[in-house]
């Protein structure tokens, strides 16, 4: 089962410890304002703000001044400059963000202390703290979902591995791994909706207090990458298929052909879904393995269950259009009457 996260107001507070390593922001002013809610996932550059036109603008953004912006500041007299920088931070913004480590001036300082506005700075030229503000953005708002599964990329296929406790997931991403296959996540896999050129996909990726190990009954926990390597993990990998391992008994009929494909739905998109039976005597990481091969396949536009039938089909045919008595096409199946 999954468990839709609901989503938490993103606020400054956030965008600041949590990306520090990626942008490396520096708090430079207004620090008591860092629980301001960032309304807007984007950016906003405030130019015809600071000319003074404010007939409409996007106040709910993050607010990043550039060199343009900054050369503007400059070029204009001391108190011109306060009164301009007064309206907009008087907009209520979430925070105001100066790139290639532009320093705000000391009147600005003033004002945004006064305002309880964050100013902060970072060393990216404006364009590259644009793009990863952006996407930092829209990530950490997207819709999230626990699932109760563990998951493993398979030569690029991202499976989602699911089953009772105790039916053998964890033994049999084990043999995955030392097949040379990388590990996501064990048990627990948090899957995020996010959209890239104009499509949703899904992202798995581990908690962070579990990531990259396992929990293996009789063993305990293990780190992954220092008993397979540090190419057995990745730390996040898209949802291409989910695999439900069953009892067998529990399983029920299954499409022995594989003309269907049943699909498991995960934050509203469905996702290729295959149920193994599991007894005694089958290799499950190896139909694991093999369901993912095929999964592969039919991404590029092979079905080999649809290409069965096509010539099964076709041998029908051209059966039935024959004479009763005539010739026996060659590749027909069946003894000679």
């Amino acid at each position: 089962m999954s468990m839709t996260r609901p989503s938490r107001p993103l606020r400054v507070r956030d965008l600041l410890g949590e990306s520090r390593e990626g942008f490396q922001l520096e708090p430079v002013a207004g620090l008591s304002g860092l629980s301001r809610r960032i309304r807007e996932i984007t950016v906003n550059r405030p130019g015809l703000a600071l000319a003074g036109f404010y007939n409409y603008f996007a106040h709910k953004r993050v607010q990043v001044l550039g060199s343009a912006e900054v050369s503007y500041l400059k070029s204009l007299s001391a108190n011109l400059r306060h009164e301009r920088m007064r309206a907009l931070l008087a907009q209520h913004v979430p925070c105001v963000i100066y790139a290639r480590s532009y320093r705000p001036e000391p009147e600005v300082i003033e004002l945004a202390n006064r305002t309880h506005t964050p100013l902060l700075r970072c060393a990216l030229i404006t364009m590259d703290l644009i793009n990863r503000l952006t996407l930092f953005l829209e990530r950490r708002s997207a819709p999230r979902a626990m699932i109760q599964a563990g998951m493993i990329d398979i030569q690029g296929v991202g499976v989602l591995l699911r089953g009772r406790s105790g039916i053998g997931k964890s033994e049999s991403m084990l043999s995955l791994l030392k097949r040379g296959y990388s590990l996501v996540s064990d048990d627990v896999t948090q899957v995020t909706r996010i959209t890239t050129s104009g499509e949703p996909e899904l992202i798995g990726s581990s908690a962070e207090m579990t990531r990259f190990q396992m929990e293996v009954r009789g063993l305990g926990i293990i780190n992954v990458p220092a008993v397979f390597g540090i190419t057995s993990v990745r730390a996040e990998k898209r949802v291409d298929m989910v695999i439900t391992l069953k009892d067998w008994e529990a399983a029920g009929e299954i499409d022995r052909l594989g003309l269907t494909r049943e699909t498991y739905e995960i934050l509203e998109i469905p996702v290729p879904h295959v149920v193994l039976p599991v007894t005694s005597g089958r290799d499950i990481a190896q139909l694991v393995e093999v369901a993912a091969m095929d999964q592969k396949l039919r991404t590029l536009g092979y079905h080999p269950a649809m290409e069965f039938d096509r010539r099964v089909r076709e041998v029908l045919k051209r059966r039935a259009s024959a004479p009763e008595d005539g010739p026996r096409s060659v590749g027909e199946v069946g003894p000679p009457e």
